[in-house]
């Protein structure tokens, strides 16, 4: 899947928005993506999850796990691991923080890739990426679905993206004016109550 077919889903989807949105980041954007207009799609979600799979094993080789951190990475998680023949665990806040519970473990030598749905500032990435470091596991890299950075987001390990986008992100007190004259909507889930 080319870069346009795999934003082409998201496009058929209804997932790319215009107008102004706060990203879970907090930083203000003309253009959010919807992702869980693609993932109420099980045909589209495999399409794009299949893909990344791909990406993941001609960059990455053997997968025996595939880590995300909950909400927005459970199901291209789980449909990337499954295209990977691996397993598929997340990891959900804890006091502030991710960790893995629900009885998750990751075993000695497992071969683990950290799959994510968009990549913004990379921050939910290297949080749940840090959230790894006290298992036993190997982790190869991260992979997502949209790097909505333009490649500039560091999560200390190698990204593979099926897309990447420089999609302009702005401080709140640093807005365009032609974004500011625009009422904010905030459709992420990280400030969602647990």
């Amino acid at each position: 899947m080319t870069p346009n077919e795999a934003l082409e889903e998201f496009r058929s989807a209804g997932a790319l928005l215009e107008g102004h949105f706060i990203l879970s980041s907090g930083l203000h954007s003309p253009v959010f993506l919807q992702k869980m207009f693609v993932f109420q799609d099980p045909a589209r979600t495999e399409r794009v999850c299949k893909a990344l799979a791909e990406k993941i094993k001609e960059r990455f080789g053997t997968v025996d796990y595939v880590v995300s951190p909950a909400v927005g990475g459970i199901v291209p998680g789980y449909e990337t691991a499954r295209h990977l023949g691996a397993k598929a665990i997340f990891v959900e806040r804890e006091n502030g923080v991710f960790v893995l519970r629900r009885g998750f473990t990751i075993p000695e030598g497992a071969r683990v890739v950290m799959v994510e749905d968009i990549v913004t500032t990379g921050l939910s990435s290297h949080e749940c990426l840090a959230s790894l470091k006290d298992h036993p596991g190997n982790v190869l890299g991260a992979a997502c679905l949209i790097d909505r950075s333009g490649g500039k987001a560091d999560l200390g390990v190698p990204l593979v993206s099926l897309v990447q986008l420089d999609i302009p992100a702005y401080e709140p007190d640093k807005l365009p004016p032609e974004l500011a004259a625009l009422p904010a909507i905030k459709p992420g889930s990280r400030s969602l109550k647990s």
